[in-house]
């Protein structure tokens, strides 16, 4: 599983008189699942995401999706979900997320859940069926630090994939994204989320990436999830897909609310975008 900040909040339940509560989540207590799923993931607007770019393309509903490195299985549960039309396949080679999510996602779906196959293996294995919809999001793909490894990868994605299907991949950068440094975010739900940029080579863009949980009763999960990636650029990404075949490589970039400074959550193509600190897109190839 991976990730950098794509935030999902919960309201905060307030409490009955003033007696002293213990804070839900503890270092101890929590378990770092979910709370990854709370901090970083958004399973209902990437989902969203993913089918209005292959409508918008096709005209007509992508119906069999594909995730890779999946982790949990969030976002397939969240595509079973839309109908039983839809159907998946999830892909990872760590049996720990992958076992907790079918205890906590595919479990409640019952029956439904047998419209998902998750898959233990290396995402560069072929589907059982070719997806319509493709992913690999919260940067995991970035596991591949060179060229010809990430090349290897997007033509087997390309060759996977249904006729006219989509590849969509996120990425991030700015300023901001090697620098060696924290970001802490307050996570509604009551705990902190510490994105940490631990270590970055100028000279080969590796890099070392941590997240840590902190807790309100001073208590803190540290290093519940290490990156050892490269920092890919748009430009080099771009350069790849279209070399490994991808007929054409379009980046939305998301907009901002009205002071100019938040973001929105809408993305939209763009041909330049623009220079923040920090930033979060996404990249979509069509085969």
């Amino acid at each position: 599983m991976a990730g950098k900040d794509k935030r999902k909040s919960s309201k905060k339940k307030k409490g009955a008189g003033k007696a002293k509560r213990t804070p839900k989540y503890t270092a101890d207590t929590a378990d770092k699942y979910e709370l990854y799923q709370l901090a970083v993931q958004s399973p209902e607007p990437d989902i969203a995401f993913l089918r209005r770019v292959y409508k918008k393309e096709h005209g007509v509903a992508a119906r069999h999706f594909r995730e890779d490195f999946s982790g949990t299985g969030l976002l397939t549960a969240e595509w079973i979900r839309k109908g039983p039309k839809y159907t998946a396949e999830a892909f990872d080679i760590d049996p720990e997320p992958v076992a907790w999510g079918k205890a906590h996602h595919f479990r409640e779906l019952g029956k439904a859940a047998e419209r998902a196959t998750l898959h233990l293996k290396d995402v560069r294995e072929p589907s059982d069926v070719s997806p319509d919809v493709r992913c690999a999001q919260n940067f995991s793909y970035w596991v591949f630090k060179t060229r010809a490894d990430m090349l290897d990868y997007f033509r087997r994605v390309r060759d996977d994939l249904a006729d006219g299907g989509v590849f969509v991949l996120d990425a991030h950068g700015g300023p901001e994204s090697i620098e060696e440094r924290e970001e802490e975010t307050k996570i509604d739900a009551g705990f902190t989320y510490v994105w940490d940029q631990h270590w970055f080579s100028p000279v080969t863009h590796e890099a070392k990436m941590r997240i840590h949980f902190r807790f309100k009763d001073g208590s803190e999960m540290k290093r519940a999830f290490v990156y050892e990636w490269r920092v890919w650029s748009i430009p080099e990404l771009r350069d790849i897909l279209l070399d490994a075949g991808f007929s054409r490589v379009d980046v939305y970039w998301e907009g901002t609310d009205e002071d100019g400074e938040s973001g929105n959550g809408i993305y939209r193509k763009t041909r330049y975008g623009t220079n923040d600190p920090a930033w979060v897109t996404y990249i979509v190839a069509i085969k």
